[in-house]
């Protein structure tokens, strides 16, 4: 397990193992005053979009230009054109994120990569995530995010993204889908969703 988990197990007052299960949801549940449906889903989406509450920061690492070309066909039109960014994680951060989300250079677009439960991408939203969240240090230690409150990012995105209201709804397919598709923009890992919520529902209700 990663950092991030002890660190919200120890926020929580649970035993801070890295280990996740029913007693540190109810944890988790009971210190943000959760209803058991927004625990479950909160929870359920942030196991599948960190593998597991595993990965909390964006690998921008390719060892080989053929899949860097691969996951980014528009920046990439052929493997040729990737070359120079395989095995370099801060010049392909400039490539794909320098100019966008509030990234003016290279060295921004390195800073403020993906992090969190639900990765928080770009230096728009680490500053609208600080300023909501009333956490300024993030700004200049965008690494916090990763650790200390990686479990923050989420309930940042489902507050400025309105998706408690979808979550108060239900744990059937249905709901999980719409939330799916608004977090991933798809249905990217869906069963695992589907059944990582209703998993942690049942633990709950």
């Amino acid at each position: 397990m990663s950092e991030a988990m002890k660190c919200l197990q120890a926020k929580c007052g649970a035993v801070a193992d890295g280990a996740f299960g029913p007693n540190t949801a109810k944890a988790i549940m009971k210190h943000y005053d959760f209803s058991p449906l927004r625990a479950a889903h909160i929870l359920g989406q942030c196991s599948h979009e960190s593998a597991g509450f595993k990965r909390t920061k964006e690998s921008l690492y390719y060892s080989t230009p053929e899949r860097i070309q691969a996951v980014w066909p528009s920046r990439f039109p052929t493997v040729e054109d990737a070359v120079p960014y395989a095995k370099n994680t801060n010049k392909l951060a400039g490539k794909v994120y320098a100019g966008r989300m509030g990234n003016e250079t290279e060295e921004d677009a390195a800073k403020f990569l993906g992090r969190g439960f639900i990765q928080l991408t770009g230096h728009n939203n680490y500053k609208s995530f600080t300023s909501d969240m009333r956490l300024p240090e993030v700004l200049q230690d965008p690494s916090l995010v990763e650790t200390e409150y990686a479990f923050e990012s989420a309930i940042w995105f489902f507050d400025k993204n309105n998706l408690w209201k979808i979550a108060d709804k239900g744990t059937d397919v249905g709901v999980i889908e719409d939330l799916t598709k608004r977090i991933n923009g798809g249905n990217h890992g869906l069963y695992d969703r589907i059944e990582q919520t209703q998993k942690i529902y049942g633990w709950l209700s």
